[in-house]
């Protein structure tokens, strides 16, 4: 039953602040207000149902290393989209036109805050963390990272593709920060660096929601399955390479800390793998 209150309370605030962000879509700077409110509840939700339901600290979103977290995990975002977009330039397939819209980044960091932890509170924070107890670290990031790729089957501009690629990504890179360290706070950063990178400061597509106007006005031609075409530059077979090899750098520092845990692990009833040691 846990699996249910806890997904019903995160999603129940994802959904209440989806709407109030589309409510004020075109006003950059309520979007802004509005996303980073929603991201904010959301943690604050989460850690509640988590200590009602499971009668422990939700110390994967303490308040200590929070900032720190974020803020390594949106460089490491950050960077893997830029290695991205450098490669796709280097070939042609990416143009700079000039400067884009501050204001319109600006939204995009609130539209792109709530998505990225309402998202992580879901997919890595309920579903990946219950799953690992009963199935172990490799079965649990498979399903997980599945499910992540079929949600964004319903992005405008999804394709089979795409969401296989976005399962790959996430199912790796992303689960991969949340296995290394035991806190929500680096997926969180990775996901939203990653997110704004590709609407907020390079202006593509992202996960087949359509363009964005950020810091730079840009544009993207070439092979679909180089660029990612309609579905934004997750669907690059680069991006997939990228977010593979650092999803490994991750797992290798998981496996150093001890943090994998096995399919015929038993551990003592409450034992949660948010208690391992970082």
């Amino acid at each position: 039953m846990r699996l249910v209150w806890q997904l019903l309370a995160v999603a129940a605030v994802a959904l209440v602040g989806g709407q109030g962000v589309a409510a004020v879509d075109g006003k950059p700077w309520l979007t802004l207000v509005v996303g980073l409110a929603t991201a904010v509840v959301a943690v604050l939700v989460y850690g509640w149902v988590v200590r009602r339901t499971e009668r422990r600290p939700s110390i994967e979103v303490a308040k200590e290393g929070a900032a720190a977290g974020i803020a390594w995990g949106t460089l490491i975002g950050v960077a893997v989209f830029g290695l991205l977009i450098l490669q796709l330039a280097t070939n042609g397939y990416f143009d700079i036109h000039g400067r884009g819209s501050a204001t319109g980044a600006a939204g995009l960091v609130g539209y792109m805050a709530a998505a990225a932890v309402t998202e992580e509170l879901l997919f890595r924070g309920v579903l990946f963390r219950i799953m690992e107890e009963r199935t172990g670290t490799w079965i649990a990031m498979i399903s997980t990272g599945l499910l992540f790729g079929a949600y964004h089957l319903a992005n405008p501009d999804a394709t089979l593709w795409g969401a296989a690629a976005v399962a790959v990504e996430a199912g790796g890179m992303l689960t991969a920060a949340y296995i290394a360290t035991r806190n929500l706070w680096v997926p969180i950063g990775v996901h939203f660096g990653w997110n704004f990178a590709a609407g907020g400061i390079f202006s593509t597509e992202v996960s087949g929601n359509g363009s964005t106007q950020g810091l730079l006005d840009s544009s993207t031609s070439g092979p679909a399955l180089i660029t990612g075409g309609d579905f934004g530059p997750e669907g690059s077979v680069y991006a997939v390479l990228f977010c593979l090899l650092t999803a490994l750098v991750f797992l290798w520092l998981a496996r150093r800390r001890g943090h994998l845990v096995p399919r015929h692990d038993r551990r003592p009833a409450g034992t949660d793998t948010a208690t391992l040691p970082r």
